[in-house]
């Protein structure tokens, strides 16, 4: 039992879509100051493929290095989040990510359809992210997506 009325429940609820909306929007403008803030310092990552990263700034600069020439565009809808505690909760986002870029003068794209798995902690306060998981469902591309590689990509 998380030990939480029904208000605390809802204003806790809504202050982790708030920290959602952060994470995606810092993502896509390439906001790498409010990116690595909106995670733990001991913060762990990894979408399938990938290799894990632990430390918000670990996780930050392989983000950059990844999308550093690229458009994303990132949508996060449908969350179930549930308590363990009143500053540790659990969270399953359906998602979708659209990322955008040149290579040898043709455009690209990759377009991505999956779960984000998320653990959330209150520290000092502030909800923050500690853990991440990606799971796409499906991937489509125009061509080989740099350092994607799981699962197969499926030319559209």
């Amino acid at each position: 039992m998380d030990n939480m009325s029904d208000v605390e429940r809802l204003i806790a609820i809504e202050d982790i879509k708030h920290l959602k909306a952060r994470r995606d929007r810092a993502l896509d403008t390439k906001d790498w100051a409010t990116y690595t803030a909106v995670h733990a310092p001991d913060h762990i990552s990894h979408s399938d493929g990938e290799t894990r990263r632990q430390g918000n700034v670990v996780n930050t600069d392989f983000v950059i290095r990844a999308l550093h020439d690229k458009v994303s565009v990132h949508h996060s809808h449908t969350p179930e989040i549930s308590f363990e505690t009143p500053t540790r909760a659990r969270g399953i986002w359906a998602m979708e990510d659209n990322i955008y870029w040149t290579e040898d003068g043709e455009n690209h794209w990759l377009r991505g359809f999956g779960h984000y798995h998320e653990i959330y902690e209150k520290r000092d306060g502030q909800w923050l992210f500690v853990f991440r998981r990606l799971t796409r469902l499906r991937v489509e591309t125009s061509g080989k997506f740099p350092g994607f590689t799981s699962p197969v990509p499926e030319k559209a």
